[in-house]
């Protein structure tokens, strides 16, 4: 097992913690992206038509439908006046039904063998170790020496976002807060639709109990915070791209060492 150096809230070290076997499990982009794409399908809401939309009028075809010098399309019924005569009920004409509508019974629901989840969960979390891979993905780290970053619990208990900004100060994490600022309003529909502006994404602090850092990570915008609970492979690889600049405190570390897995059962005993 590795070692890696632990600080406390005001960037100090305090000693050497020791890393659990998951952050020695094997990086699998392709497994990551896999995971990912299966779990946002999660959040998908299904879309549909009502059965008999655009088909509540009264239109028939001709009958016979040749001989008349119109088209053979169906038309409306009436005793004069309003629609009489215009083409409704049918696809391709105004204000008729769709040919090929939604389905609300379409599957977009994705599934995934749990093992794989847990093997990309793994993966995830032990990529945020490597200094290397969380440089490729555009996060500004030059100042940081150790990964993965380990604070003391003390973090937990911080609620207000001032305090957080001079936490993230201390870490030297700053610089990657400060990049989201550089990003350009968007144009297009996207602006038009009140997505002018896109939040990006910075760090994320991973805790025991994320309770109180989660009011305080709010008002900064890229911050996040996630209890090892809840934490997921969408947390750790935003957009499915690998890896994400991530903050463990000591007592998240110890719950991670509590991961069960079957590859991790394989490690153990080949080491």
């Amino acid at each position: 097992m590795t070692k890696t150096t632990s600080l406390n809230i005001n960037g100090d070290k305090e000693g050497e913690i020791e890393l659990p076997l998951v952050f020695s499990t094997p990086f699998r982009r392709e497994l990551i992206h896999k995971a990912w794409t299966n779990l946002n399908s999660h959040k998908f809401q299904r879309q549909g038509r009502h059965p008999t939309a655009g088909m509540d009028v009264v239109a028939d075809s001709n009958s016979p439908p040749t001989g008349q010098g119109i088209a053979r399309i169906a038309r409306m019924r009436g005793g004069g006046g309003g629609r009489q005569g215009q083409a409704g009920e049918v696809a391709s004409i105004r204000g008729g039904r769709q040919a090929h509508p939604p389905n609300v019974n379409k599957v977009i629901y994705k599934k995934l063998n749990k093992k794989e989840n847990k093997l990309a969960l793994c993966s995830a979390i032990a990529a945020t170790a490597s200094k290397e891979k969380v440089q490729s993905r555009g996060h500004k780290v030059d100042e940081i020496e150790s990964f993965p970053i380990v604070v003391t619990d003390d973090i937990e208990s911080i609620s207000k976002a001032s305090e957080m900004s001079k936490v993230i100060e201390s870490l030297k994490l700053s610089k990657d807060v400060e990049r989201l600022q550089a990003r350009k309003a968007r144009s297009g529909q996207s602006s038009l639709r009140g997505r002018a502006k896109k939040v990006g994404k910075s760090v994320l602090f991973v805790t025991k109990d994320s309770k109180n850092i989660r009011k305080a990570c709010g008002a900064i915008p890229g911050v996040e915070a996630r209890s090892v609970k809840d934490l997921s492979v969408l947390d750790l690889s935003p957009g499915s791209d690998p890896i994400r600049l991530t903050v463990y405190s000591k007592g998240a570390i110890e719950e991670i060492a509590k991961i069960k897995s079957t590859h991790l059962n394989l490690m153990e005993k080949t080491q």
